[in-house]
């Protein structure tokens, strides 16, 4: 077992900035991807941004530019430093931990965009 602790959501006007942070803990093996996904207000969850152990990260296009991800692979925690947010990145945002057939994810933490 995997677990994920997230932390960082809140309230921020368009055009401000927020870091999201997710530590690992239990069973973690030595190769894994952690990412960020969202589920927007009655939308289905999506890819945010993801990233290897070698540090190779894929972004969704709707955040390409302002969001930037980041891992610590000696603490297993993972970044989401968020710029230039936009009302529409208001969702719940989920830590990801995939490690071959194995996929946990944390509890979520809200995010709204609002001025």
């Amino acid at each position: 077992q995997v677990q994920l602790v997230e932390s960082g959501g809140g309230l921020v006007q368009p055009g401000g900035s927020l870091r999201l942070s997710c530590t690992a803990s239990g069973n973690i093996f030595s190769i894994y991807i952690m990412g960020w996904y969202r589920r927007p207000p009655g939308k289905q969850r999506e890819l945010v941004a993801a990233i290897s152990n070698g540090g190779s990260t894929n972004y969704a296009d709707s955040v390409k530019g302002r969001f930037t991800i980041s891992r610590d692979n000696a603490k297993n925690t993972v970044s989401l430093q968020m710029n230039n947010l936009k009302p529409e990145d208001t969702a719940v945002y989920y830590c990801n931990y995939r490690a071959g057939p194995n996929v946990y994810w944390g509890q979520g933490t809200q995010v709204t965009v609002s001025s």
